[in-house]
C-alpha cells in the first residue's frame, strides 16, 4: 500500500525552497516489521523527467520503492548553483533523518565529501564520482565506463550510416563527456575505418551547464550536423539531447540516445522510429544496488565500477534497428570485456 506523503514544514521548507528548487516525498511500504529505510536523493540539473540521466536514477529509486521497505525524498538542483547549495541540500536530507543519501552527478563529489564528514553515520552515494574518486568510510562512488558503451553505439552509427558521415554532440565540455566522444569515435573507426566523423560539438562550456538541459541548443547543433551530411548523430547531452533526437527524427535521420533507453521515453514517442539505439548507462542499477546494500547491511565504501563485464553499460535494441548488426556489436563487446580491445577515455 502507499503511505501518506510526507511534507516539509517550517524552517526546513524555507531552506528547501531557497536552496533546492523543489522537492518530492513519497513512501513505499513493503509490509512486515522491518524498519523503514528513509532514502534521500538529490538530482542533477534537470531532475526527474529529463528523459535521460536523471530518469535513469529515478528508475533505480522507483525499483527500490517497489522491492524494498523504503521512504524517499527527491530534491532537484538549480542551474549554475554553487557547491554550497548542494551541501545545504545534502544537510537538509541528513538532518531530516534520511539515510542513505544519493547525489546524482559528478558535481556532488566535493559536496558529499564535505557533508559526509559531518554525518559519519549516514551512508552516501555519488553517481558518476568525479575521476572515480571518493573519500570517507561512509561514501560510495559509482563509476561507469561510458567509453565502452559509446564504442558499441559508435560502431552501430558507422555500420548504419548511408552517407558515410556521423557526428557527436556533447552537453557540456567536461572530462566525463569526453569519454563518450572518445569511445564513440573509436567504435566507429573500428567498424568502418573510412567513416567520416564530424568535429564534436559541445553545447556549452563550464560553468554554463545549460548544455545538459536546454533542448533548443541540441536542436541547433543537430541542424548544423544535418547541414554537413550527417545521417547518424549520437548525443550525450541529458535533457538538451531531446532537441537532438527530435531534430534528427524530423529530418528522418537516425539519432542515438544516451543513459536511458530513449526509444521508450514518452517525450520522444513521435520520433522513436529514428532512434537507432541508445548507450545504456545503468545508473538505475547503481542506485538500487546502493539502497539495497544499506538496507541489508552489505554496504562497502570506496568505488564500484559499472562496465561491459557486468552489464553496467551497453546498448539498447528497442525498435529492432540494430538487429542486423547485433552479432558484430556483440563481438566488439566480447573483445572489450576480455581486454582484447582497450577503449580510449579521451579523444
Amino acid at each position: 500500500m502507499k503511505l501518506a506523503a510526507v511534507t516539509l514544514t517550517g524552517a526546513a521548507l524555507a531552506l528547501s525552497a531557497a536552496a533546492c528548487g523543489g522537492d518530492k516525498v513519497e513512501s513505499g511500504d513493503g509490509g512486515g516489521d522491518k524498519k523503514t529505510v528513509k532514502v534521500g536523493l538529490a538530482f542533477d540539473i534537470g531532475g526527474r523527467g529529463d528523459q535521460s540521466f536523471n530518469d535513469a536514477a529515478a528508475a533505480g529509486l522507483d525499483r527500490a520503492k517497489t522491492e524494498l521497505n523504503i521512504q524517499t525524498e527527491e530534491i532537484s538542483a538549480k542551474p549554475d548553483e554553487p557547491d554550497a547549495d548542494k551541501e545545504a541540500r545534502l544537510k537538509l536530507l541528513a538532518n531530516r533523518g534520511y539515510n542513505p543519501i544519493i547525489g546524482v552527478g559528478f558535481a556532488y563529489t566535493n559536496p558529499v565529501t564535505k557533508v559526509s564528514k559531518e554525518f559519519p553515520n549516514v551512508k552516501f552515494l555519488v553517481v558518476d564520482a568525479d575521476q572515480c574518486k571518493v573519500e570517507g568510510a561512509n561514501v560510495l562512488g559509482a563509476c561507469f565506463s561510458e567509453e565502452q558503451g559509446s564504442f558499441l553505439v559508435g560502431a552501430a552509427a558507422a555500420l548504419k550510416s548511408t552517407t558515410g558521415t556521423i557526428g557527436f554532440i556533447g552537453g557540456v565540455n567536461v572530462p566525463l563527456i569526453k569519454k563518450f566522444e572518445a569511445g564513440f569515435a573509436a567504435g566507429a573507426k573500428a567498424a568502418k575505418p573510412d567513416i567520416k566523423i564530424l568535429p564534436a560539438k559541445y553545447l556549452t562550456q563550464p560553468p554554463n551547464f545549460d548544455g545538459f538541459k536546454n533542448p533548443a541548443l541540441g536542436t541547433d547543433a543537430a541542424k548544423g550536423m544535418l547541414d554537413k551530411n550527417a545521417d547518424v548523430v549520437y548525443h550525450a547531452a541529458g535533457g538538451a539531447g531531446i532537441g537532438v533526437i527530435n531534430t534528427m527524427g524530423g529530418a528522418k535521420k537516425f539519432a542515438i540516445g544516451v543513459d536511458s533507453d530513449q526509444y521508450n521515453q514518452p517525450a520522444l514517442s513521435g520520433v522513436k522510429e529514428f532512434i537507432l539505439t541508445s548507450m545504456i548507462k545503468r545508473v538505475d542499477l547503481a542506485v538500487f544496488d546502493f539502497v539495497k546494500s544499506t538496507s541489508d547491511g552489505t554496504f562497502k565504501a570506496g568505488t564500484k565500477a559499472y562496465n561491459l563485464t557486468n552489464d553496467g553499460v551497453g546498448y539498447s535494441t528497442s525498435g529492432g534497428k540494430v538487429d542486423d548488426i547485433k552479432a558484430k556489436l556483440d563481438a566488439f563487446k566480447a573483445d572489450i570485456a576480455s581486454g582484447k580491445i582497450t577503449v580510449p577515455t579521451a579523444p
